[in-house]
Formats: structure tokens, C-alpha cells, sequence
């Protein structure tokens, strides 16, 4: 069993959006199930969802080491040191790192098969360094281990209470309302007493690892064969299959119209101070519109509070247990007798799709979050955002990301430094190949940040 080394009391209030100092090692690899992870387009490029990371060179006591399965666009690089006030200084600081084996994931499960990479990396570090893993797993613990450095995430052995069978446990314990359901599933038999167990006529079915909307089910209780699967191509001999390696969740399918999808990011220090950073409202889709495309900030007020409250009780729950690091938190919100409520749906302990586009804004605009109003405050202003994982086009596909920055930039969709609005682009290279990328609009209103989000999708299709 690997023990993961500890941060000591200098860095017990570590946030990784603003170190004043150390270096952080960047290690977005994607271990996650690969069977679900090869069905997301340009899956590979999802490596440079971590690169709002270089923003925090904007202090001269910062250094960052980015690893990564191919090399990363020259331009790409520019674009994001282009946001600091001195890029010349910061790339001083930066060291990219590239194991050039795009074929090979999770990287770094591939990186721990490269000595000659892994003493480049030793080299590099130095006595205040930790480690960022977009997901931990044990490849990340092993790494951690070999460099003699800590995590900046939940140690594996909390790795239950990510899981859709752990949230409900976690829920249940802070009393956090939620769909009624079973967890813990692994067997047909099990299967098939929870789904007539509960009421309606449909329930929805997760695996336990499930990620993006990906691993979930909707099951037709009278009729098998109309089960809608979220994932392109499965079946239920398929599914079944990874339910009994993986276990899942059966719960209740929520009929309530209209029905919300808000989230809630969160953050535990190495000392164990818990605290809610933003909550969201997601962008769904997908052929049972529970996908994640993106997201928009803050959540919707009618249930922004509820959400950051119960979001509150579940990181306190979670910084007990010894969980370190980001995670998010997803809620079904529905209109009740008095207000709206607020059901936990899963708690998503890694790094996950809102955090590149919170900390894009708050890298930006120096934004901070209220916790009394739940919005992004840059001095006396309110920051909100939309974001997107998915804008793609077949007219973006063959350009490169330098020429589409130079093109956002002419036709006035970039960032405004002075202002603090415009667009921080991400994702940049599935460009080539695939013609897809993100961006997060910032506005100074909801209304401001939408209409940024459609022009922007207009123009970079129509350019």
C-alpha cells in the first residue's frame, strides 16, 4: 500500500488558484475508465483542460511543471502566458514535458514506463513541489510516491465516497435530500429487485465510476428493450457486465417539470478547511440529456442557496474523512411546496468540468466568492460566465489554435483585460483534427455573458 506523503504545515491552506510560491506539477491524465473515455471526442486534447494552470506564474515564486502525452502547440503556450503581466518571466518558469506517445494513455500509467522521463521530472522539482492530478488513481499515487512529493487530491482510499454508491452514503450522513434509490448494486438479481422496488415507471441506473453522464441507464420497468443508454453503442448484456466489475446505483427517475441540473465546486485544504468556491447550473445533453457540455455561473438564484448549503455539509462531511483537494458536487433542483429543493444526484471527487472554467475567470479577473450571495466579486462587480466543452464545426477543423486565437482576437471576441470580460479559450488542440473547442464567455451580467457565448459560436463557424 502507497502512504501519501504529507504537505506539512506550510502549504495546510494550499489552494492551487492562487500559490504564492512552489511548483506545481501538473498531471492531467485522463485514468479513468477507457471505455467510456474513447466514445468523447478528441478525448486525448482533454490533457489541456489544466493549462488555466499557468496562469498562476502570474507569481514570480511559482513554477510549473506540465506533463503531457503529445507536445502542446507553441501558440497554445503564448495564448495563456499572454494573460500575464510579464509572459517573458513566466515561461522562465514553465517547463513542459512531453512523453510524445499520444496512443499511449492514461499518461501516466505510460509515464511510469519511461525512467528517462521520470529523472527529467525529478530533476526539475525541488523542495516545496506537489503534485496536480486531474483524476487520482493509483498510477498518480505511485508517481507521487517515486518523486518523494504530496498530492494536491483525495487519497484512493477515499476514492468510495466518489463513487454514485458513496455519495448517497455521504448525503444520507449530512442530510442532503435525494432521490430514493439503492446503492452498492452488483448483481441482476439486485438489479432487478431495486428497479421494482421503486416507484414510477422508470428508474435510471449508474455505474459506479461513471463519469460525463456516460455510465448511466434509463430503464423502462415494462419494457427492457426500450432502455435508453447514455453511451453510444451499449447494450444491457454490456452494461450488466460493468455493473457486476463496477457496482452502480438504481434510483428512482425524477418526472418532476421543469427540472434544474445545478452543481457545486469545492475545496478542502491540506489542513482540512472545507469551503464551497461557486455553484453552476450544467448544460446537458446526449441522447437522454445527461451528458455534460457545459456550464453557466452562478446557479440560478431561486436555488443557489439551497445548493451552496447542502454542497457546505457535504465538504465538511468530506474534510472529516480526510479528503484533500477539488471536487464537485451535482443536484437535481425542482420547484416544491414552499421554494425549491435541492437532491444530491452524485459528488464527483476529482477535478471535473467546472473547474477549468472557474478558474480561468477567477486567473482573469481576480475574482472572489461570496459565500452570502453566491456570486464572483472583482471589487464591487459581479463576475458571471457560460462555458463550453463542445463547440465544434467542420469549418474549425484543419486551421490551427494559433490561427483561430489571431482570428478571435480580429474580430473582437478575446479577453479585455481592462474590462475583465471576454473570452478565455481552452481545449484548443482538437482544433486541427477534430474542428472543436471551448470557451468561457465572462460578462459583467447573465445577460452580457450569454450573448458573448452565441456571438462567439457565430463568429468562429463563420469566420
Amino acid at each position: 500500500m502507497i502512504t501519501n506523503i504529507p504537505f506539512g504545515e506550510k502549504y495546510a491552506g494550499l489552494s492551487i488558484f492562487e500559490p504564492s510560491e512552489g511548483t506545481l506539477v501538473v498531471v492531467p491524465s485522463l485514468s479513468l475508465p477507457q471505455d467510456e473515455l474513447r466514445r468523447i471526442t478528441a478525448a486525448r486534447s482533454y490533457e489541456e483542460r489544466l493549462l488555466f494552470l499557468l496562469l498562476t506564474l502570474r507569481e514570480p515564486g511559482v513554477k510549473v511543471i506540465y506533463l503531457s502525452s503529445a507536445p502542446i502547440d507553441p501558440d497554445i503556450i503564448d495564448y495563456y502566458l499572454g494573460f500575464l503581466p510579464d509572459p517573458d518571466d513566466a515561461a522562465k518558469r514553465l517547463e513542459l514535458i512531453s512523453l510524445d506517445e499520444p496512443w499511449s494513455q492514461p499518461l501516466t500509467r505510460t509515464l511510469l514506463r519511461r525512467p528517462d522521463v521520470l529523472d527529467r521530472l525529478r530533476s526539475a522539482i525541488d523542495a516545496d513541489t506537489w503534485l496536480v492530478p486531474f483524476v487520482l488513481s493509483e498510477t498518480e499515487e505511485e508517481l507521487a510516491a517515486s518523486l518523494n512529493v504530496p498530492i494536491y487530491g483525495p487519497a484512493t482510499a477515499l476514492a468510495y465516497y466518489g463513487s454514485k454508491s458513496g455519495a448517497r452514503e455521504v448525503g444520507h450522513e449530512a442530510g442532503v435530500p435525494m432521490a430514493r434509490g439503492f446503492g452498492d448494486v452488483h448483481s441482476i438479481i439486485a438489479i432487478d429487485e431495486a428497479i421494482d422496488s421503486l416507484p414510477g415507471e422508470r428508474v435510471i441506473v449508474k455505474l459506479n465510476d461513471g463519469y460525463s453522464g456516460l455510465g448511466n441507464a434509463i430503464v423502462d420497468k415494462a419494457d427492457r428493450s426500450l432502455t435508453r443508454f447514455s453511451a453510444a453503442g451499449e447494450t444491457w448484456t454490456s452494461f450488466t457486465t460493468k455493473i457486476r466489475e463496477r457496482g452502480a446505483v438504481v434510483e428512482e427517475f425524477i418526472e418532476h417539470r421543469p427540472l434544474y441540473y445545478p452543481s457545486a465546486l469545492a475545496r478542502i485544504t491540506p489542513g482540512g478547511h472545507a469551503a464551497v468556491l461557486a455553484t453552476h447550473d450544467q448544460v446537458l445533453g446526449g441522447p437522454n440529456n445527461d451528458v455534460y457540455q457545459g456550464c453557466t455561473f452562478p446557479a440560478a438564484p431561486e436555488y443557489r442557496h439551497e445548493v451552496g448549503e447542502s454542497a457546505a455539509r457535504i465538504a465538511g462531511i468530506l474534510a472529516e474523512r480526510g479528503v484533500v483537494g477539488l471536487f464537485g458536487m451535482d443536484f437535481f433542483a425542482l420547484k416544491a411546496d414552499a421554494g425549491y429543493a435541492a437532491l444530491l444526484c452524485e459528488i464527483n471527487l476529482r477535478i471535473g468540468g467546472t473547474t477549468h472554467p472557474y478558474g480561468a475567470v477567477v486567473l482573469t479577473t481576480g475574482a472572489r466568492y461570496d459565500p452570502v450571495t453566491g456570486l464572483l466579486m472583482a471589487g464591487d462587480q459581479p463576475k458571471y460566465y457560460t462555458a463550453t466543452d463542445n463547440c465544434s464545426s467542420s469549418c474549425l477543423r484543419g486551421r490551427t489554435p494559433g490561427e483561430v486565437m489571431r482570428t478571435a482576437r480580429r474580430l473582437g471576441i478575446g479577453f479585455d483585460a481592462d474590462r475583465r470580460t471576454g473570452n478565455v479559450f481552452h481545449l484548443l488542440g482538437a482544433i486541427p483534427e477534430y474542428g472543436k473547442l471551448g470557451f468561457t464567455s465572462i460578462g459583467d451580467s447573465r445577460e452580457e455573458a450569454d450573448e458573448l457565448h452565441a456571438l462567439t459560436r457565430r463568429l468562429l463557424c463563420d469566420a
